[in-house]
């Protein structure tokens, strides 16, 4: 049989923010990949959504409950998958989100701003994803082989007015995404990646509520970014899907500490 440099079959890989809608769909799609999936979140009726979608698709599927910011429940959720499988080859850190207080109102100012909630937004966007990566790539240390995929934003390489705490929070999390790569590369030749995709504007239900009116039509911050989105309209969840299946397989054999953009071109527009 040729050898097929997409071919995911037989991995295995935590999703971790697996109940929301972009750690779903990847979860999903690399369990129809042949891939053992171990959807990890905060809370289990998501979580049973996305394992019940996966065996639905014809995969297997593990739903841990663990918060990303608990070394204990993330080590115990690291051994529930190791005595399960034997082994981690992926890891996607897709748990990340925003808080209130975080965020300007559309009449506030920085002034304005919470630090409790800007503490907790960077901490869950950072430490959110150093946290696993620690628990979980340890046991890819162990063997010297595995993926590491992190999400970053539009919000890094672009000023994004209002979303202060996660526009800080994701840029050091990209910053780490490049000096892990480094670190790994370094140790473990190209046994150990780590990279990461930055996808533009999304639906999801963190930011539901900045994008669409409750008569469903858009906000005028959803007109703003279709206008600077060169595609024109909003991203789909399944539009990342191909991205994160190349960076997970072996056709990506030879990168390492990059960050992909799935943006429909809004990174690349200057709006002129």
């Amino acid at each position: 049989m040729a050898f097929n440099l997409f071919d995911l079959t037989g991995k295995t890989a935590v999703v971790t923010g697996g109940g929301g809608v972009l750690g779903g769909a990847v979860a999903v799609h690399l369990g129809t990949a042949g891939v053992k999936v171990a959807v990890l979140g905060r809370t289990g009726a998501t979580l049973s959504k996305t394992r019940e979608a996966v065996e639905a698709g014809g995969g297997e599927a593990l739903a841990l409950e663990a918060d990303v910011l608990d070394e204990k429940q993330l080590t115990s959720a690291r051994e529930d998958v190791l005595s399960a499988w034997g082994r981690i080859d992926i890891l996607l850190n897709a748990a990340g989100g925003n808080l209130p207080g975080a965020t300007l109102s559309t009449d506030g100012s920085f002034w304005d701003l919470s630090m409790d909630d800007f503490d907790a937004v960077v901490a869950l966007n950072l430490q959110g994803t150093v946290l696993p990566t620690r628990i979980f790539g340890e046991a890819m240390a162990a063997e010297g082989r595995g993926c590491i995929i992190n999400v970053s934003s539009m919000t890094v390489p672009r000023a994004v007015t209002r979303v202060a705490g996660y526009s800080a929070g994701k840029a050091a999390a990209e910053n780490f995404t490049r000096w892990l790569a480094v670190e790994t590369a370094r140790k473990y030749g190209g046994g150990i990646r780590v990279n990461a995709i930055a996808p533009g504007f999304f639906l999801t239900e963190q930011n539901r509520r900045l994008l669409i009116r409750e008569d469903g039509s858009h906000t005028e911050r959803a007109g703003t970014i279709i206008r600077n989105t060169p595609m024109g309209r909003l991203g789909e969840p399944e539009e990342i899907l191909s991205t994160v299946h190349w960076l997970c397989s072996d056709a990506s054999g030879f990168v390492t500490g990059v960050v992909v953009p799935v943006d429909g071109g809004f990174s690349a527009f200057s709006g002129v």
